[in-house]
């Protein structure tokens, strides 16, 4: 197993490698035509709520063996969870156009979906119990077009989530804190799910911590205010939501802008040129700017990805005018930066002690 697991991570280097030459030969029409599916989407069935009862649906929840979200790097000492009960949608690991949808069963996305949980997620188990679940992720390509088939596969994978949270719900009880957490496409339905569930239900509202929605950009004039929670200005704020995508310098964030702007708002209203919510997760504060020196750690993984080294003072972070984190010069953190600079697979572990601060500093302001 762990041998077939390397022969994967050396095939994600290798596609990474050349999909950056590529890239700077013909640019994001050859990403496009490479990783957008050629067939039809296929519809399939909902997902139950009560098929996320079975504990094989859950990457992560309390009772599973080895629980990838309760890694540790190297040097952390685990502690007792805190109260709250967490959420996380993890980030797609779907890569092929092979179908618009992951198979549940498919195991070369589930591995990298348990390895970016261990990256990711595992920066918030000294708060509380996480569950992640299985969904039926929308592949790469989902996000490359325009096609109405794009839509489609992203709402199958957002149907699986809804059930997944409604399961989460019912199992954590009535009255623990949440937090909510996810990165890219995890990211993309936790929006949705602010929109469709936390903001028409004031009660579960008022039991969010802090909602994640990292690596994937919420337009401060078209989603934000429809999404139940404020932006967080204060590092101490409970109740409210943080979002940042990095690159490193110089960037070239046209493959994201160009589909954001042509997007459209929650309030029915382009996105174009619409600024961006930055949370700066340094500072825990919107639009801000902080040096190296307030990096108290940055994961860095060894060469089989099978732990990491965490390092502090080595990144700086700073919200740009678009609302976008730029980390100054590009860090040697690993072999998946994407075309442009783009440190999006890095968003978490780029920080990952101070999220994992950030999270209980909100727990600790949190009051029902």
């Amino acid at each position: 197993m762990a041998r077939k697991f390397l022969y994967v991570m050396a095939g994600l280097i290798a596609i990474v490698i050349a999909a950056a030459f590529a890239y700077r030969i013909w640019g994001n029409d050859l990403v496009r035509m490479a990783m957008v599916p050629g067939e039809a989407f296929e519809a399939q069935a909902a997902t139950p709520e009560s098929a996320y009862a079975d504990k094989r649906m859950w990457l992560a929840r309390p009772d599973i063996a080895n629980n990838p979200a309760q890694w540790l790097p190297t040097g952390v000492q685990r502690t007792e969870p805190g109260a709250a009960a967490v959420f996380f949608i993890h980030p797609t690991s779907y890569l092929v156009r092979n179908h618009w949808n992951a198979p549940l069963d498919d195991a070369e996305a589930n591995a990298r979906a348990a390895l970016f949980l261990r990256g990711q997620a595992s920066a918030f188990n000294a708060v509380g119990e996480i569950w992640a679940p299985h969904y039926r992720q929308a592949t790469f390509g989902a996000f490359l077009t325009t096609k109405a088939d794009a839509q489609r596969a992203l709402d199958l994978a957002y149907g699986d989530v809804t059930a997944a949270f409604d399961a989460f719900l019912a199992q954590i009880g009535p009255d623990r804190p949440i937090i909510l957490a996810g990165h890219s496409q995890g990211a993309l339905h936790l929006e949705r799910l602010l929109r469709d569930r936390i903001a028409k239900d004031p009660a579960l509202g008022r039991r969010i911590v802090a909602a994640y929605i990292v690596g994937w950009p919420v337009s401060r004039t078209t989603d934000l205010p429809l999404l139940g929670l404020p932006e967080c200005t204060r590092a101490d704020q409970a109740g409210c939501i943080l979002s940042w995508e990095s690159f490193a310098e110089p960037a070239d964030p046209s493959l994201i802008l160009d589909t954001y702007d042509a997007s459209t708002g929650f309030n029915g209203q382009p996105r174009k040129g619409t600024p961006i919510v930055c949370t700066n997760p340094l500072t825990g504060t919107a639009n801000a700017s902080a040096p190296a020196g307030a990096n108290a750690g940055t994961l860095f993984p060894d060469k089989d990805l099978t732990t990491a080294a965490i390092t502090a003072s080595r990144v700086p972070a700073r919200c740009d005018s678009r609302g976008l984190l730029l980390i100054g010069t590009p860090p040697d953190v690993g072999p998946y930066v994407l075309p442009g600079n783009n440190y999006h697979v890095y968003d978490y572990s780029l920080f990952w002690a101070n999220v994992r601060t950030d999270a209980a500093r909100r727990l600790a302001a949190f009051e029902p």
